[in-house]
């Protein structure tokens, strides 16, 4: 199942409730929303810096992973960037691939 790494920043709003309820419980609502999905929470971290959070789930594809940035986003507590993470694997399958290309001006 593709992995996704979703991080972004919580609003003041949204960071009054991570205080009030506390990160296990947020870290329990991201979970319920990838398996929603039929994904599954690997990890969730609280960050300090330009993020306040990095998560990583397995979903079953581009448009689970789309549903949930779009969901999260929609919300208002939180502004949300999604990144598709590739195995070691994957990326030796795409250096394999043959890909026509010019470069600009050449």
């Amino acid at each position: 199942m593709p992995k996704y790494l979703f991080h972004g920043t919580y609003t003041p709003e949204g960071m009054r409730g991570v205080i009030k309820e506390g990160g296990t419980s947020r870290r329990d609502a991201v979970a319920k929303l990838a398996k929603s999905v039929g994904g599954n929470l690997e990890s969730f971290h609280f960050a300090f810096g330009n993020d306040s959070f990095y998560v990583i789930v397995d979903m079953p594809d581009n448009e689970a992973a789309a549903a949930t940035s779009m969901t999260v986003g929609a919300a208002g507590a939180a502004s949300v960037s999604t990144v598709v993470l590739l195995t070691p694997e994957e990326v030796d399958r795409a250096a394999k691939k043959s890909v026509t290309y010019r470069a600009p001006g050449t």
